[in-house]
Parts: C-alpha cells; sequence; structure tokens
C-alpha cells in the first residue's frame, strides 16, 4: 500500500486541529505561536511515526547486530521508556552484557507489542521492566488502571512462556521542585496504586519486584530533590541509587 502524499496528512491533520479548536473564543490580543523554521520537516516527521507507531524499527538494526553474535548466558534486558532509555547502562553496570531497550514516550501497550523482537528473540536470561509512568500520563490517550496492569501482566508471562526470568520494577515518584511540576500529569496516589498491583502480581508469579520507588521517595511522596532536572527522570545521582537495587535483583534472578 503507498504512503499517502505530504499535503494529504498535512489537510487530515490541520482538519483535526481546526475541530479543536472549534469551542475556542475571539481574544483581545493576537499572540500566535512562535513558529520554528521547518514545520514540512516536522510535519514529515510525524507522519513517518505514524508509519511504525510502535517503533519496532527502533533497535532493529542494533537487534540484527546482537543476534549475528554469541549469546551470553548472562544477558539481560532492560524494556522501557525514556527512564530506561536514559540510562547509561554501560557505565552503571560496566563490563555486563546487559542490553537498553527503552523507547522514549511508550507506554505499556507498545512495550507489549516489541517484547518479541526487543526481548524474546534476543534470548536473554533475565528481562528487567520499568513501565506505566507515560500510561499513567495519558501519552497516548486514557487508560483504565486494568489495562495498564493486563499490559504489564501480558508482557510478564510472555517472557516466562519462553524461559525468560522477569523483574518488575516499581514505577518512580515525580516531584514539583524543578520548573516543570509533573504531579498533574503523574498523580502519586496513581503511581502507589500501580506500585501496590505490580508488587502483588510479583508476589504471586515467579517475577521478582524491583522496589526503586522507596529508595528515591521522600516524605512528600515526590521524587527527592536533586536527583532530576525535570522531576521526571531521574539524573546520574538518581541512576547511581538505582543501579545497585537493580545490579540486586539481577545476581538474585541469575542465581536462582
Amino acid at each position: 500500500m503507498s504512503r499517502r502524499p505530504l499535503w494529504a496528512f498535512m489537510l487530515t491533520l490541520a482538519a483535526f486541529v481546526l475541530t479543536l479548536r472549534a469551542q475556542a473564543q475571539l481574544v483581545e490580543k493576537f499572540s500566535p505561536p512562535e513558529e520554528d523554521c521547518c514545520p514540512r520537516i516536522d510535519a514529515q516527521r510525524l507522519a513517518d511515526h505514524f508509519q511504525d507507531v510502535n517503533q519496532l524499527g527502533y533497535y532493529h538494526a542494533a537487534n540484527a547486530l546482537l543476534q549475528s553474535q554469541p549469546l551470553d548466558p548472562h544477558r539481560v534486558v532492560f524494556l522501557g521508556d525514556s527512564i530506561t532509555e536514559g540510562w547509561k547502562i554501560a557505565d552503571s553496570f560496566p563490563g555486563k552484557p546487559y542490553i537498553n531497550r527503552g523507547v522514549s514516550g511508550q507506554t505499556t501497550s507498545q512495550m507489549l507489542v516489541r517484547t518479541f523482537p526487543d526481548v524474546i528473540d534476543l534470548h536473554p536470561a533475565v528481562v528487567i521492566i520499568l513501565a506505566g509512568t507515560n500510561d499513567i500520563a495519558a501519552n497516548n490517550g486514557p487508560e483504565t488502571m486494568e489495562m495498564v496492569e493486563e499490559n504489564i501482566q501480558a508482557i510478564a508471562e510472555l517472557a516466562q512462556k519462553h524461559g525468560i526470568k522477569v523483574i518488575l520494577c516499581s514505577i518512580l515518584p515525580v516531584s514539583n521542585y524543578t520548573d516543570q511540576p509533573q504531579t498533574p500529569r503523574h498523580p502519586p496516589e496513581q503511581i502507589v496504586a500501580l506500585n501496590k498491583w505490580i508488587r502483588e502480581f510479583a508476589t504471586r508469579t515467579e517475577a521478582l519486584y524491583c522496589d526503586y520507588y522507596s529508595a528515591l521517595v521522600d516524605q512528600r511522596a515526590y521524587l527527592k530533590d536533586g536527583l532530576s532536572e525535570d522531576g521526571l527522570h531521574p539524573n546520574s545521582r538518581g541512576y547511581a541509587i538505582m543501579a545497585p537495587i537493580a545490579q540486586a535483583a539481577i545476581d538474585k534472578e541469575l542465581a536462582q
């Protein structure tokens, strides 16, 4: 099937934007948003994104290269979103055969679609899953808690079905200590509720619960001040706290 021409996509996008603004009112002062230099390029990037909305191509070449190499029996895949993608795994775990398969912005449903190419087909001994923050933020639209839980359950069960040990990580707290308040999009009570389910699910299955949350949270249920530049993503100090927690969980799974 041929791709739609760019002008057709732009027309569709413009119509969508106009429907969103249909109820807008006249303003006293004309203050349009700043226009960047390259709207055509941005539109093309957006059109390209929707050719692979689950980003199966993101690690396709890297996966092919990895599969051509000898399999390390202690291989571990880190599956997640931007918090995982931004983690310099090689620096935190020097010399370890650990593979980063985080994709910025992804929700659990997208990670579920990536489970075969980015986890199972790589034949790791362990997968460590950090997922759910972007579901709470409704990155791809509204979801119920049950939908998120079932996605995580499906990822875990698929991995276990293929002989991969599963580590389920707690979602990190967020904060309002920076210029980008995070709690409006990531309500702390929803983070706590999902973490409670993840812990309980891990307990009743053969998965292991990895508790980053308790080590990173302060008395206000916020991500501790100084561990993030934007209140959402850990900085080097945040990852330095997470690394030994992850390693302890991995060691426990590999020892079994």
